[in-house]
């Protein structure tokens, strides 16, 4: 495979009919002075030694040589070396929670919103693992399998709103045991949970799943939204906003239930956080997650290319050389 490394020197290509039309500018200016000083036959006896072909070949030369400099500043490369590399990396899924609790907006802009952006940190705090993304409410879905295509999970989060899910509750339990099927059965280490949800209104087996998946090497880690005074749940009822209400019509505060979260992080030997630390959140985890067994990822290939650009710059030179080597005069003139 051949390319130019640095194409955008090319652009100095559009300055050759320009040096073209400078030299024959100083030609014709060269020709109109000597008539104003010496007529035609008195021109030619005191330029009779002066070669206009050896002009003409010096400047021939430098303009290759001009054009030769600017493809060795492309620096044409050729080849295509593939070598294999080996690489540690964990197995990572990031379980969000999009139920309609989540869209209460005691963490501003919303909890869900603050866990979108939460997840997508944590996108490019791990790059160089494998990343999946699980999405639930009333049911869990793998919104995409473990991969290193960090571009569409961040995508996906984007995406990522209670309307995607065809029933509402917070079946967390249902999201730890679809993770656990996920993952490769032959891989029983460096797997890993980032669980971000308010853990209202769970389902019942989210404990029991838990303890089947410390059983099985997942580490979780349980990132809790919401306050502990809660908000209500704005809804869009008939066209108007609204917030969630009971069947007495009495609207519904939501809050984030820190001990249901707090005893599933204990079952599962991990540790419980809260959004609104930030960073110093996903700081953390980069230090427990390096502490974690890794595996060896797949061998991958990468391109590498052999310049060329010596050579060119090699000739450019020696034009350069040739050209004031050559000499405009015919012969000397005698005395």
């Amino acid at each position: 495979m051949f390319r130019f490394e640095h194409p955008e020197f090319f652009v100095a290509f559009a300055a050759i009919p320009l040096l073209i039309a400078v030299y024959f500018a100083m030609l014709w200016f060269q020709s109109r002075s000597s008539r104003v000083f010496a007529t035609d036959k008195a021109w030619s006896r005191l330029t009779h030694h002066w070669s206009r072909g050896r002009e003409r070949i010096r400047s021939i030369l430098l303009l290759c040589a001009f054009i030769l400099l600017c493809f060795a500043l492309a620096n044409p490369q050729w080849g295509l070396r593939r070598e294999t590399v080996m690489s540690k990396s964990a197995d990572i899924f990031i379980a969000l929670d999009i139920s309609n609790s989540m869209l209460a907006r005691d963490i501003p802009p919303s909890r869900l919103e603050r866990s979108k952006r939460f997840a997508q940190q944590l996108v490019n705090a791990f790059k160089g693992d494998r990343i999946g993304l699980i999405i639930f409410a009333g049911n869990a879905y793998l919104q995409m399998p473990l991969t290193t295509d960090y571009a569409s999970a961040e995508l996906f989060i984007r995406s990522a709103h209670p309307r995607l899910a065809t029933s509402q509750g917070t079946a967390i339990g249902d999201a730890i045991e679809l993770a656990m099927r996920a993952y490769e059965e032959d891989a029983p280490h460096h797997k890993a949970l980032f669980l971000i949800t308010d853990g209202e209104n769970h389902e019942d087996g989210a404990i029991e799943e838990m303890q089947k998946a410390r059983e099985a090497g997942l580490v979780p880690f349980i990132i809790s939204v919401g306050t502990t005074e809660g908000d209500f749940i704005p809804m869009e009822i008939d066209g108007r906003e609204d917030v969630k209400r009971d069947e007495n019509g009495n609207p519904v505060r939501t809050a984030v239930n820190e001990t249901f979260l707090r005893q599933l992080a204990q079952e599962g030997n991990g540790r419980l956080y809260s959004i609104l630390d930030g960073q110093d959140v996903i700081d953390d985890m980069l230090i427990k997650m390096e502490g974690l067994e890794k595996r060896e990822m797949e061998q991958r290939a990468f391109k590498d290319y052999k310049s060329y650009y010596q050579y060119f710059l090699l000739a450019a030179i020696l034009l350069f050389f040739a050209e004031r080597m050559i000499g405009n005069r015919v012969k000397e003139l005698r005395s």
